[in-house]
């Protein structure tokens, strides 16, 4: 693929997910001229119409929505062959690991340890970052709760959990055993979505540290739906951590692309494995020994 088309594709993948030409422009730090008319041309090239324009809005064709899957594969390909090789022509290779901090149900420190194949690099990032940076090459291997979308993954587990809800000691509802989502509505996550849905919406503000959002809780600001297995490494004495019955429990799990043919990840994947199977606390009690429905402290 030339340099051409590549930067073809990354224009039209702007504008069909912006589905609007000045923000996509922004996006891509150009002008809006230059970026119409670049998608004119591709059009085109191709003999299709891709997007459909007015005043308001753009939308896309049966085309152009073929068009905006491929591409996206075709572009993460190409990043991905970039990062690889960068990786691949060090002096010497390291295990890129993707992850969020905090987010390795406890067992990161002991699989580092039982790792020998080669120096490992943490790639630390906010929820979310870790499936892109596998799909384009900028890591080797993720830990991360299951992904929505596994797409050209293959995914190992390593530990399971109920989701519980994080609320202010003071909170009234801290009282009680247990909740449902029915009774978090009106309360908003730290990202800005509300509660009562479970957090089925987009976020609305950028991520937040773990520091953060504990402090955040703490003060009545908002609500926090996480794992089992990482409550049970933060006991607070100001936060009170419940299950929510009609929250699905999560997946710690190990992921990869599932085209990679690296020995050094079939053995971090083996080692992580293994270090998972000894098992971690008791599952439902928090450090500390604090049964995962009571509060804290």
């Amino acid at each position: 693929m030339s340099d051409l088309e590549t930067r073809q594709l990354r224009y039209f993948v702007a504008v069909a997910e912006e589905r609007h030409f000045g923000r996509a422009a922004t996006r891509l730090g150009m002008a809006q001229p230059p970026l119409s008319r670049a998608i004119r041309d591709l059009e085109r090239q191709l003999g299709v119409q891709l997007l459909v324009r007015t005043t308001r809005q753009v939308s896309l064709t049966p085309a152009g929505e073929t068009l905006l899957t491929d591409a996206r594969t075709a572009l993460d390909a190409v990043a991905a062959a970039e990062h690889r090789a960068r990786s691949a022509g060090r002096p010497q290779p390291t295990l890129r690991l993707a992850l969020k901090a905090d987010y390795d149900g406890g067992l990161l420190p002991t699989i580092l340890d039982a790792y020998q194949a080669r120096p490992v690099e943490l790639l630390l990032g906010g929820r979310g970052e870790q499936v892109p940076a596998l799909r384009e090459g900028r890591a080797d291997v993720a830990i991360l709760p299951e992904p929505h979308d596994d797409r050209g993954l293959d995914l190992e587990p390593l530990l399971s959990g109920p989701m519980l809800v994080a609320l202010s000691a003071t909170d009234p509802l801290a009282a009680r055993t247990s909740l449902r989502l029915s009774d978090l509505a009106g309360r908003e996550l730290p990202d800005g979505r509300p509660a009562g849905n479970g957090g089925a919406e987009p976020p609305r503000s950028r991520s937040r540290d773990l520091s953060q959002i504990f402090n955040l809780v703490e003060v009545g600001s908002c609500v926090w739906f996480l794992p089992e297995w990482v409550a049970r490494r933060f006991p607070r004495p100001h936060l009170a951590f419940l299950p929510v019955e009609d929250l699905p429990p999560t997946t710690l799990v190990v992921a990869w692309p599932a085209d990679s043919r690296s020995a050094a990840v079939a053995e971090f994947v083996r080692v992580a494995k293994e270090i998972s199977g000894e098992g971690p606390a008791e599952p439902g009690v928090l450090a500390g020994g604090a049964p995962a429905g009571d509060r804290p402290g």
